[in-house]
C-alpha cells in the first residue's frame, strides 16, 4: 500500500508542477480567446444583472420547451398507434434506449447511498 501511496503523491506533485508552470498561460490564454463574453466592468451589479437575464430568459423559454415535449410525446403515441410498421431496428434502438436510462437511474442511486452497492451506511 506504501509504494502505491507514494506513486500517487509523485504524480500529483508532477501534475501541480504542470499547472504552476502553465496555468497562468492557459488562464490568460481562455480569457484571450474569449473577450467577446466578458462584460467590462467586471461588478457585482454587472454579475447580478446577468444572472437575472439568465434566469428570466430561461424563464421565457419555458412555452416553446413545453410545445417541444408536446411535439415529441405525438410522435411517440404516433409511433405506438402505428407499432406494426415499426422495423426491428427501432425496437432495438428504443430498448437500448430504455437500458441505458435504468442503468443512469441505477448508477445515480448507487451515488446516492454513498458509493455503496448493498445499501445505506446506518
Amino acid at each position: 500500500m506504501a509504494p502505491k501511496i507514494a506513486q500517487l503523491q509523485s504524480k500529483v506533485n508532477k501534475a501541480s508542477q504542470v499547472v504552476a508552470n502553465h496555468g497562468v498561460s492557459y488562464y490568460k490564454l481562455l480569457l484571450e480567446q474569449n473577450q467577446h463574453y466578458i462584460q467590462d466592468p467586471p461588478t457585482i451589479q454587472n454579475c447580478q444583472s446577468l444572472a437575472k437575464q439568465l434566469f428570466y430568459t430561461r424563464l421565457a423559454s419555458i412555452p416553446h420547451r413545453y410545445n417541444s415535449f408536446k411535439n415529441e410525446l405525438e410522435h411517440v403515441r404516433n409511433q405506438v398507434k402505428n407499432r406494426h410498421d415499426l422495423s426491428i431496428q427501432n425496437v432495438g434502438m428504443a430498448a437500448l434506449f430504455g437500458l441505458e436510462c435504468f442503468a443512469w437511474f441505477c448508477g445515480g442511486e448507487v451515488i446516492g447511498r454513498g458509493f455503496t452497492f448493498t445499501g445505506y451506511y446506518v
